[in-house]
């Protein structure tokens, strides 16, 4: 890769950093934003369910509307957008403004992401493709992630005030950065809305989109409310909670790197084995969540499986399916796992308002156990015996 090519996916990578940031960095802040609005834990929780599901609908559509408008514009817009909506964020006192100030971005997150897997895979030759999504994958596991300890530190060492600041600063950068940096990029050949639409007539694809609405619903309907579990039921202190959500971070990064191995080798068995391994993770984090050094050790082995690997995989399930039509499929992507953080937020609320926060880790164990029911069932469509030896 040329040099411009390596900034072209440096800037993309903060990009999408910033935007995944201010989707899931909030998840760290859920208990000051219930003091500081005087509400719920389970309202302040509608700032991650609300901003997902809204993901969710506009996944499809707003990528296809956009698709034949010079890239770099819209990048811009979208950053743009995305900077307006955090300053609202740190000044605003009402709770209901803030979960608009939230809403309104989450209309064009889609977009912006999944414009930068197309041009990260454009902009190399086609075998380098897979390496050069990966890397703009480390700054969606690092949003996704790290921006919840990050924010977390800021809010405990700091304010509340401070820690939506930081969401702002990280947009603001990347917004001059590609005004500055990034060329302007026309569209060469639109595809046309209708061949991109047909590929939802594939089963193959639904399939696809459930498993990944399961596969995040397993991640997180527990990972949501890790903030509450680590306070409440480990009786961490603010700054083990922070350092031990940086763990999960740090993994989550390793797990993109091991993820783009096994996806390239093995797919279909990786994919396949992918539940169990997660299940056997969240057996042992139900028995022994209690005790810090067992829970830091479980957090790190979970933040490989379920950050960067599950992200990778993800992605592979339903652009594999449909590499014809690849904004699309990526918008699709996106939406299915915002179904799925929205699915598994609201399961993980009612299980903790009904039994216990404890029990939140049995809404993951279930939706990995039908994951792998639709896994089956999707290697069985490629093909069951080719697919499954590989």
């Amino acid at each position: 890769m040329t040099k411009r090519n390596y900034l072209l996916l440096f800037i993309l990578t903060i990009g999408v950093f910033g935007i995944l940031n201010t989707e899931m960095g909030v998840i760290g802040l859920l208990p000051s934003i219930a003091d500081h609005f005087h509400v719920s834990i389970s309202k302040a929780g509608w700032l991650v369910s609300f901003f997902a599901l809204t993901i969710a609908v506009s996944g499809p559509t707003m990528p296809l509307l956009f698709s034949g408008i010079n890239r770099k514009k819209v990048m811009l817009l979208v950053l743009g957008v995305f900077v307006v909506g955090n300053i609202v964020s740190i000044f605003t006192s009402n709770f209901t403004i803030l979960l608009i100030a939230r809403i309104i971005p989450a209309l064009f997150h889609p977009i912006y992401c999944s414009l930068a897997f197309t041009v990260a895979s454009c902009s190399v030759s086609k075998e380098e493709a897979p390496k050069a999504v990966s890397k703009v994958f480390i700054g969606v596991s690092a949003g996704m992630v790290a921006g919840v300890p990050i924010a977390s530190f800021i809010d405990s060492a700091f304010s509340y005030d401070m820690a939506m600041a930081f969401f702002a600063i990280v947009n603001i950068i990347v917004f001059i950065a590609t005004l500055i940096f990034i060329p302007s990029m026309p569209v060469q050949e639109r595809i046309s809305y209708g061949a991109q639409l047909a590929i939802l007539k594939k089963p193959i694809i639904w399939l696809s989109i459930l498993t990944v609405i399961l596969l995040n619903s397993a991640v997180f309907g527990i990972y949501s409310y890790l903030t509450e579990y680590l306070k409440t039921v480990t009786n961490m202190t603010p700054t083990t909670t922070s350092l031990t959500l940086f763990i999960f971070g740090g993994a989550n990064i390793i797990g993109n790197f091991v993820a783009g191995k096994l996806l390239t080798h093995s797919p279909n068995k990786s994919i396949l084995f992918f539940p169990l391994l997660l299940v056997a993770v969240y057996i042992t984090l139900f028995f022994t969540g209690k005790y810090t050094v067992s829970m830091v050790i479980i957090t790190f082995i979970w933040g490989i499986l379920a950050g960067g690997i599950m992200a990778n995989i993800n992605q592979y399930l339903i652009v594999s399916s449909a590499p014809e039509a690849p904004d699309f499929s990526n918008g699709l992507f996106i939406s299915s796992c915002n179904i799925g953080t929205t699915l598994g937020a609201a399961c993980g609320g009612i299980f903790i308002s009904e039994v216990g926060i404890q029990s939140v880790v049995l809404v993951g164990i279930l939706s990995l156990l039908l994951s792998l029911v639709t896994i089956l069932l999707r290697n069985y469509l490629l093909n069951p015996v080719q697919q499954l030896s590989r």
